[in-house]
């Protein structure tokens, strides 16, 4: 695939025609009747959803090979067209225009079919991509960003470790610096989408005798280099998005750094506010709501024959009202984190834990109102497996980006100010941290 050069006034080198290339800045009434011209001539109408199927948290399908390919090429057209990084800075391929540009062109694309770059684009344009911009260097945004907005590279995360989940300052993947080079030894799991993806963002350990969120580096590293092993994990869903990663050796440069050396643990609070959704994308706006009162739990109930079963009713009017509850609650997060950017990645723990809260009530609802027939079904009908799969997938947004525990206790330490919990081991070098739990035996001296 060709190199994307990028223009000093934003350009891209491809021969696009979007609004990169003019001089000036569009109204947004041209912007809107440009695009809405290039979708009706480009994008071909989205599929319908499976009808009958519930809502499911985090529920992943298999990356195709083939399906990857036309995702990619789609997502180039966007690219050169553009419409790829639309708020995203000009010199490094993005369009430099307002979020209300965004969400013009997200009115103008709904119904239509949009690049479907699986849980690692996801990944690539909702986190890594936006924590490069905020940490990385510029030769470093203009090797990679351009080649993101184009579907040529995507980015997953190398955050867990085996021994380093939610206590994530205590990771032991180590990047130990020879000469002009950067070696990575260790292993990283949980990685979602890595079986397909291009790169991994990765948080190496890089001094062992400062306290343990000082000497922590991230690094971009390919996953084709030589010394990667990634291995998939099958889930309870029958997925297996997740991943696991091993390096042996890897050998990376400076060129790969992330932010600063040693200063990984700033890089890392800003890749978990956006992970756990505080990014203002589409302007900090709400998803629009769907119409109706939980039209996927209705058209549950009438598949199973209970639409007018009133026991059946009264657990959609619940699922209802939390779902009101929960889009007010965000709706209400995105103006607090614009009115207080510099509280963002604190209050989107709210969100984080709302969904750790709220997704497990939805599926036993949802579980409830199927009965029977939700744990049973044809071969092959993924509406009808829907209830169920949903049903074990649950939790994991309890879980996934730290646990619920984990988000009470950034809320109330520093959006509610409450006492930090006691901790032994934050001021210790953490080659000390790891000695002392070697030896520790739990007699009191």
């Amino acid at each position: 695939m060709a190199d994307i050069a990028v223009a000093e006034d934003g350009r891209t080198g491809t021969g696009g025609t979007g609004t990169g290339g003019r001089a000036d800045t569009p109204t947004l009434d041209e912007f809107r009747a440009r695009a809405r011209a290039w979708i009706r001539a480009n994008l071909e109408p989205a599929p319908a959803p499976a009808g009958g199927a519930v809502s499911s948290p985090a529920r992943s399908t298999e990356m195709a090979p083939a399906a990857l390919a036309a995702a990619r090429a789609l997502q180039r057209r966007l690219f050169e067209a553009g419409y790829a990084g639309i708020t995203w800075p000009r010199e490094y391929g993005g369009q430099g225009l307002g979020a209300e540009y965004e969400r013009a062109f997200v009115e103008e694309a709904r119904g239509r079919r949009l690049p479907n770059l699986g849980i690692a684009g996801g990944t690539t344009f909702g986190v890594c991509a936006l924590t490069m911009l905020a940490h990385a260097s510029p030769e470093f945004l203009r090797r990679h960003i351009p080649r993101i907005l184009a579907g040529d590279e995507l980015f997953v995360q190398f955050f867990s470790e085996p021994e380093a989940g939610s206590d994530l300052a205590g990771v032991r993947s180590r990047a130990v610096r020879e000469g002009g080079r950067w070696i990575l030894n260790g292993s990283k799991t949980w990685s979602s989408g890595a079986y397909y993806a291009d790169w991994g963002m990765c948080l190496a350990r890089t001094d062992w005798d400062v306290p343990k969120h000082r000497g922590l580096t991230w690094f971009a590293v390919p996953i084709t280099a030589p010394g990667v092993t990634v291995r998939r994990i099958r889930q309870i869903t029958g997925d297996a998005e997740f991943c696991e990663e091993f390096f042996d050796d890897v050998e990376l440069t400076d060129d790969d750094v992330i932010g600063g050396v040693n200063d990984g643990w700033s890089v890392a609070q800003t890749m978990l506010m956006f992970e756990r959704g505080g990014g203002l994308s589409h302007g900090g706006q709400a998803r629009k709501p769907p119409r109706g009162i939980a039209p996927d739990l209705v058209a549950l109930a009438r598949s199973v024959g209970r639409l007018d079963d009133p026991a059946a009713r009264d657990l959609i009017v619940r699922a209802h009202v939390d779902d009101v509850a929960r889009r007010a609650l965000l709706t209400r997060l995105g103006h607090r984190m614009r009115a207080e950017p510099g509280q963002a990645a604190h209050l989107a723990s709210y969100a984080k834990l709302a969904a750790g809260v709220h997704d497990p009530l939805r599926a036993n609802l949802a579980l409830r109102i199927g009965g029977p027939d939700a744990v049973a079904w044809a071969e092959g009908d993924e509406a009808a497996a829907s209830t169920a799969t949903g049903f074990l997938n649950s939790r994991f947004m309890s879980i996934a980006g730290g646990t619920n525990e984990v988000q009470r206790n950034g809320i109330g330490e520093r959006v509610l100010g409450l006492p930090r919990e006691p901790s032994f081991d934050s001021g210790k070098p953490f080659r000390e941290v790891l000695r002392d739990a070697r030896n520790w035996t739990g007699r009191q001296s």
